[in-house]
C-alpha cells in the first residue's frame, strides 16, 4: 500500500499544489493521477535525449511542450519554465541552445522525479533512469576524418555523451566505414580536404556516385581556405564549410548544422 507523505513535502520541493488544484480539484485526483505523470517523466527522458540525437527539433519542440504542460499540471513550476524556454529555441531550430541547456533540464526532470518518488513512498525511479542512461550504448557515430588530431579531440570532448566519435587518417579508411554502416548509424561527416592516400575530394566523388549525401550529410574542414578550394568543395552538396584554425564553438556549431541535414 503507497504510504503518501505530507503535502508540507511537496510544498518544501517548490510544488505550487494551489495552482495544481485548480485543476485537480482536490488532493484525491491529484494522487490518484501523480504516478502516471511519474512514469510519463521516464518515457520523455528517452524521447528527448532520442530527438536531441538526432537533431530534431521539430519533434523536441512537440515533447518539451508536452514536458511544460504536464509539469505545470502538477505544480513543478520550475520544470515547467525550463520546458518552455527549451520549446521557444527549438522551434526556432536553435540546437545550440539545446545541447547547451540539456544537462540541466535533465537534472530537473530526475529531481522531479526523486520528489514525486518519496512523496508516494514507492521506489526512486530517477536511480533506474540514471542507471540506464549510464548503461545504453551510443547509438549514431560521427565520422570524423582527418590526419590531426586536434580536431578529433574537439569532436570527443563535445559530443561523447550523445554520440559515437569514429575516425579515419584518410579518404580510404573513411570509405571503408562508410561501406561497413550497413545500419546507417553515421549522422554525419566532418572531412578534411587534404591527407595522405585518398583526399577529400575523392570521398566527396564517391558520396556523389553512390549517392550518400542525403544519408550522410558531409561538411568540409580545411586548412588551405582559398578561393579555389572553396569552388572546388561548393560542387559538392556540402552542408558547410569550416577554415582551420577555428575554436570549439566553431566545431560544435558545424557539426550540429550537419547533424540537422541528415535524412530523417
Amino acid at each position: 500500500m503507497i504510504q503518501l507523505k505530507d503535502q508540507e513535502f511537496l510544498k518544501s520541493n517548490g510544488v505550487d499544489l494551489n495552482k495544481s488544484l485548480e485543476i485537480f480539484g482536490d488532493m484525491e485526483t491529484y494522487n490518484a493521477t501523480l504516478p502516471d505523470f511519474l512514469q510519463g517523466l521516464k518515457e520523455k527522458i528517452d524521447q528527448l535525449k532520442n530527438y536531441k540525437a538526432s537533431a530534431d527539433m521539430q519533434n523536441y519542440a512537440i515533447l518539451v511542450h508536452s514536458l511544460k504542460s504536464d509539469a505545470r499540471y502538477f505544480g513543478f513550476m520550475m520544470l515547467g519554465d525550463m520546458a518552455y524556454n527549451h520549446e521557444l529555441q527549438s522551434k526556432v531550430n536553435n540546437i545550440d541552445y539545446v545541447y547547451q541547456n540539456f544537462d540541466a533540464l535533465m537534472n530537473e526532470v530526475i529531481r522531479v522525479m526523486k520528489v514525486v518518488s518519496m512523496y508516494l513512498g514507492v521506489e526512486d525511479a530517477s536511480s533506474s533512469v540514471i542507471e540506464e542512461v549510464k548503461q545504453r550504448p551510443l547509438d549514431m557515430k560521427i565520422l570524423v576524418v582527418d590526419d590531426s588530431r586536434v580536431v578529433i579531440s574537439f569532436v570527443q570532448k563535445i559530443f561523447s555523451d550523445t554520440y559515437q566519435v569514429i575516425t579515419a587518417k584518410d579518404g580510404a579508411e573513411a570509405i571503408s566505414l562508410i561501406e561497413g554502416d550497413k545500419e546507417g548509424k553515421i549522422a554525419c561527416m566532418l572531412l578534411d580536404i587534404y591527407m595522405p592516400n585518398v583526399n577529400g575530394f575523392g570521398v566527396l566523388e564517391y558520396f556523389k556516385t553512390h549517392n550518400l549525401y542525403s544519408k550522410i550529410p558531409v561538411s568540409v574542414i580545411t586548412g588551405a581556405y582559398t578561393q579555389e578550394i572553396i569552388n572546388m568543395a561548393k560542387q559538392y552538396p556540402i552542408v558547410d564549410l569550416l577554415a582551420k584554425p577555428f575554436n570549439e564553438n566553431n566545431v560544435k556549431d558545424v557539426i550540429m548544422k550537419t547533424i540537422a541535414a541528415k535524412e530523417l
